[in-house]
């Protein structure tokens, strides 16, 4: 008999996860994966292809198929799908018949707004659609098995602390950042381990140690850490009114385990707020070290193919969708796409209730009166405490995107570009530190 290597594995969301179901529904364009007692889950199938892609061993440990030359190999690897882990440190693998006030929080999950955004600052036509996530803090369980290699499996299992290591969608917009909360393994050798062990997910728990894994080095990727605090006000808008005002800030909770329930409401920097303001900065910025301007049409053959997600840098750090191009000489389409090679995390802040409404009123340019129904409010954060953003980007970019990102983030520092809602008339403009690997880059 095979050795097999089995680890059951609890991972905690470090921000909030992004697993869609394919569907939508009469609430949601975008409503996460749920499982048979409707709580979210994650499929082991997502699992097996984040590790795979980040698997740098030469032998297929993951199996293939050659069709044309009829041969193949079966994986090796094992994966179950991940569970919720409950208040008590287990995982509902049977239904339920009631659910306890803790799996309860789990029914109303947050929704995040969003909206496409042209190179002109506005906002694309018929691009307005939200996305159910899982809360920042959430656990799941999950099981590896690996078939008679060793080293194959203490790759995988530290493959789990990588700091790519992301699950579900928009990894690269904040989404799906995780740490290894406990781990549990065994070694079966004989037939008999093997009909002694349990495949239930709680069946290693005593056994399970706290994962305490340092960092990888930065050889393939540099992590960025922007220290900011607001000069004035600022708003990341939530795409809801209150009473107090028609434009508020997004707030969003997270799960506290210890507690057994969600905390008080925090102050939330989306990550997909600084992903849009950042990429626009950066399009700018390597079209004018590419002396392509505007006003000079010469500079460049069609507008569309420097600007917004068409940039070159824009495309080599962010990523870009797929798309159908037809080669005249061969006579063939083949299809490109791209996924982006940053990493944005969302940043969320201890909420103090430090607000500031704003009343507004649109003039008829005409008469110089009110508009009649015009009048709203807007409420802004007004803090002046420090915000921390972590990116990481890949180093398997030309040395120029990265000077020009680089250049894009000092920006921010020096307040010259400003992030959220509202930046046309004042708000957003923060200054701060940036640093790169642990080393100060720039310091207003």
């Amino acid at each position: 008999m095979q050795n097999r290597y089995i680890a059951h594995i609890t991972i905690e969301a470090q921000t909030p996860l992004r697993v869609g179901c394919g569907n939508s529904d009469f609430f949601q364009d975008a409503p996460v994966q749920r499982d048979f007692n409707s709580l979210p889950m994650i499929l082991g199938t997502s699992i097996a292809g984040v590790l795979r892609s980040l698997y740098s061993q030469d032998k297929n440990i993951f199996g293939y198929q050659n069709v044309r030359e009829d041969d193949g190999e079966g994986s090796r690897v094992i994966i179950s799908n991940a569970l919720l882990v409950d208040k008590d440190n287990r995982v509902n693998e049977g239904l339920l018949i009631e659910k306890n006030s803790f799996l309860k929080l789990f029914e109303t999950l947050p929704i995040r707004e969003h909206t496409a955004i042209t190179h002109k600052g506005v906002a694309r036509e018929s691009s307005k659609f939200d996305q159910e996530v899982v809360y920042k803090g959430s656990r799941f369980r999950f099981a590896i098995e690996v078939i008679d290699d060793k080293d194959a499996f203490d790759e995988l299992i530290k493959l789990l602390s990588n700091p790519l290591f992301r699950l579900g969608g928009k990894t690269t917009a904040g989404f799906g950042s995780f740490k290894v909360h406990d781990i549990a393994t065994i070694e079966i050798k004989n037939i008999q381990g093997l009909q002694s062990y349990s495949s239930s997910l709680n069946s290693l728990i005593d056994s399970a140690t706290i994962e305490d894994k340092k960092a990888d080095s930065y050889d393939k990727y540099n992590k960025y850490t922007l220290k900011i605090k607001p000069d004035d006000f600022f708003i990341f808008g939530s795409g809801f009114g209150d009473e107090d005002a028609d434009i508020t800030p997004v707030y969003e909770e997270e799960i506290d385990y210890n507690k057994q329930a969600l905390s008080k409401r925090k102050i939330l920097i989306p990550a997909t707020s600084i992903k849009g303001a950042v990429s626009h900065r950066t399009a700018f910025y390597y079209n004018l070290k590419q002396q392509r301007y505007a006003d000079k049409k010469e500079s460049f053959e069609k507008l569309e193919d420097i600007v917004g997600e068409n940039n070159e840098a824009v495309k080599a750090i962010f990523g870009h969708k797929k798309e159908i191009k037809e080669i005249k000489e061969q006579k063939e389409q083949i299809e490109l796409g791209q996924k982006g090679n940053i990493y944005i995390s969302d940043c969320f802040m201890e909420d103090k209730d430090s607000t500031k409404v704003f009343d507004h009123v649109s003039i008829d340019r005409f008469t110089g009166g009110a508009i009649d129904g015009a009048l709203f409010q807007e409420k802004t954060i007004a803090d002046d405490r420090e915000y921390t953003l972590d990116i990481i980007l890949n180093n398997n970019i030309d040395k120029e995107y990265i000077e020009v990102f680089e250049n894009v983030l000092i920006d921010i520092c020096k307040g010259q570009l400003a992030l959220g809602g509202l930046t046309t008339k004042g708000h957003g403009i923060f200054s701060g530190k940036l640093e790169k690997n642990g080393e100060v880059l720039y310091e207003a």
